[in-house]
């Protein structure tokens, strides 16, 4: 019988250096896409999923991240005096039950892949998922709850898949296909960062994974990259050299790069149209941009 997945590892370690001055005093994670910080959409998307286990990896000066989660009594009580009972509920979607949330240290940044064994004993023996915030999701049926169904199905490793265009293929770790059975497919190797041409597939994987715990014993025993990082993708191949299934999954959705500022800036626009209380001022003013950069060429 095969494990439901529970558990999930956020790694929120790192610097954010891209999103200087901002970053220098606000967790990137933190950082408002429209009014929701990026933290949220990834612990929405896991809830969908049936994770109910967090566990974050974080570091020094993420600590306003640790107090995002925690209850706001005080706030609570004046939305509820000033009738304001629509925030109030938006607010206590915020809120995670006590016990569920762990938090644990990297010291020194050393990878994905560093990051993720740091939550092996809490992990245990168990499948996991691991979500990067950084990768935000616009789907009808959030990603990971996609593949948490896929993978009842198929077992063992998983990772969310989109195709890219040869050029953009050296930005990702890429699947190299043994099988494609249309919505998942199955890997027979993953090539890191690909030189042009040189790309097996234009599957790029992202940061969705579902893992088995074989992979945390796997990352006891590679070596680190030239940059002294351990690697995640590395960890998982070695999965398929000892002949266990690992797939891909080609999700339903866009994906936005938050890590970069164009991909933030993009996502913005984006989940600002969704929205009915947005889209209508939003367009008129994207409409007048566009105009006016006609009416100057």
């Amino acid at each position: 019988m095969k494990r439901k997945v529970s558990k999930a590892v956020f790694p929120v370690a790192g610097l954010g250096t891209r999103f200087l001055p901002a970053t220098k005093s606000v967790p990137k994670e933190i950082m408002t896409l429209v009014d929701r910080p990026l933290i949220q959409y990834a612990i929405d998307e896991a809830r969908a999923a049936g994770i109910k286990e967090f566990i974050f990896v974080t570091a020094k000066g993420k600590s306003a991240l640790e107090d995002y989660f925690d209850h706001a009594p005080e706030l609570e009580a004046k939305l509820r005096r000033d009738g304001k009972d629509e925030l109030l509920e938006t607010l206590k979607a915020t809120n995670m039950d006590s016990g569920a949330i762990a938090y644990i240290r990297q010291h020194k940044a050393l990878g994905l892949g560093h990051a993720v064994w740091c939550a092996k004993r809490l992990i245990g023996d168990e499948p996991f998922a691991v979500i990067l915030p950084d990768d935000v999701i616009a789907a009808e049926t959030p990603c990971l709850r996609q593949m948490v169904d896929a993978h009842a199905e198929t077992g063992g490793c998983m990772v969310a898949a989109m195709e890219v265009p040869p050029a953009r293929a050296r930005a990702y770790g890429v699947l190299d296909v043994k099988e494609d059975m249309g919505a998942i497919v199955e890997a027979k190797g993953m090539v890191e960062k690909p030189e042009p041409g040189t790309e097996p597939s234009n599957l790029a994987v992202i940061g969705r994974y579902i893992l088995t715990p074989r992979v945390l014993h796997n990352l006891d025993h590679i070596k680190p990259s030239a940059g002294g990082e351990l690697q995640l993708t590395d960890a998982i191949a070695m999965e398929i050299g000892q002949g266990r299934p690992v797939y891909g999954y080609r999700f339903r959705g866009e994906r936005f790069d938050c890590g970069s500022k164009a991909g933030f800036l993009q996502a913005t626009v984006a989940f600002g149209l969704a929205r009915e209380d947005l889209r209508d001022e939003l367009s008129d003013y994207l409409r007048s941009i566009v105009a006016m950069r006609k009416a100057a060429q």
